[in-house]
């Protein structure tokens, strides 16, 4: 299919048919976020599990309930939400009904270690493709979701990241980075959480009640975030900050550092990333 041969729509025309394939944690994240930018747009849903687009459905006001073939039939904007071993299968349904159209529109994975050439490959067309990687706190818009995208107008990026503005951040980068910051960005939430959650185990051993500690815990660690983004400051230097010689800060500190704390949190990152090679590469 030749692009060349479709003109270009102006921007306050893109996008005015949003379609999910695959409402799961990540695909629901994402759609609940886009509506939050999406007042006029209509946003379809689809899932291999009805009863998930029909509860998914009731979170999210005009949205509808569809299915694979309508979505890629109609839509402008396609979210491949399913997994990466799932993805095969979809492509290869929707792939006729793509090829069939006349219109612009443009497909957006989320598949872990799946590059855009790969997208490419199984619909055996060039698209506009953009990849993304969303994590978790996108569904209260306090997430971050890298994109790239291929074959994609500049105007198209524009109206797909403010489309995406309550999701959070949203960071372009190069393709060849998307890896290293899901590792970090996208596998993250999960190490933070046992961050958390080991910080109020250490609470409640000294006699603090479950609850207050998780909230307290909880609350360190989005203020200390927010510390690091706002001032710019090196974590070191911020981290410098709290400890006083011969203070109680500084000997925690230690004891980290004796369990090897920094250590496993970088191997943690390494593993995820080396595992979405892994992935890539099948």
């Amino acid at each position: 299919m030749d692009w060349g041969l479709i003109p270009e729509r102006t921007a306050d025309i893109m996008f005015e048919k949003i379609g999910f394939i695959g409402t799961g944690n990540m695909g629901g994240a994402i759609a609940r976020a886009v509506k939050v930018s999406a007042v006029k747009e209509k946003v379809y849903l689809s899932d291999a599990f009805v009863a998930s687009a029909e509860n998914l459905a009731k979170k999210i006001p005009g949205a509808f309930v569809s299915d694979n073939g309508q979505i890629a039939r109609e839509c402008d904007l396609i979210f491949l939400g399913v997994k990466p071993q799932v993805l095969p299968a979809v492509l290869e349904e929707i792939a006729p009904v793509l090829a069939e159209r006349t219109d612009r529109f443009v497909l957006v994975t989320m598949a872990a270690g799946t590059p855009i050439d790969k997208i490419m490959e199984l619909t055996a067309e060039i698209y506009p493709v953009i990849r993304i990687m969303p994590n978790t706190p996108v569904s209260i818009g306090k997430g971050v979701v890298e994109y790239c995208g291929k074959n994609v107008t500049e105007e198209e990026l524009d109206e797909f990241q403010a489309l995406l503005a309550g999701s959070g951040r949203v960071v372009p980068l190069p393709e060849n980075l998307i890896d290293a910051a899901s590792a970090v960005a996208g596998c993250g939430p999960a190490f933070v959480y046992m961050f958390i959650e080991a910080l109020a185990d250490g609470a409640v051993a000294c006699g603090l009640p479950r609850k207050a500690a998780m909230e307290l815990a909880a609350a360190m660690v989005e203020g200390s975030a927010k510390m690091v983004l706002e001032t710019g400051m090196h974590p070191g230097e911020l981290k410098d900050a709290v400890c006083s010689p011969g203070g109680t800060t500084i000997q925690g500190v230690r004891a980290l550092e004796d369990a090897g704390f920094r250590g496993a949190c970088m191997e943690a990152v390494i593993a995820a990333y080396e595992k979405t090679l892994e992935l890539k590469n099948k």
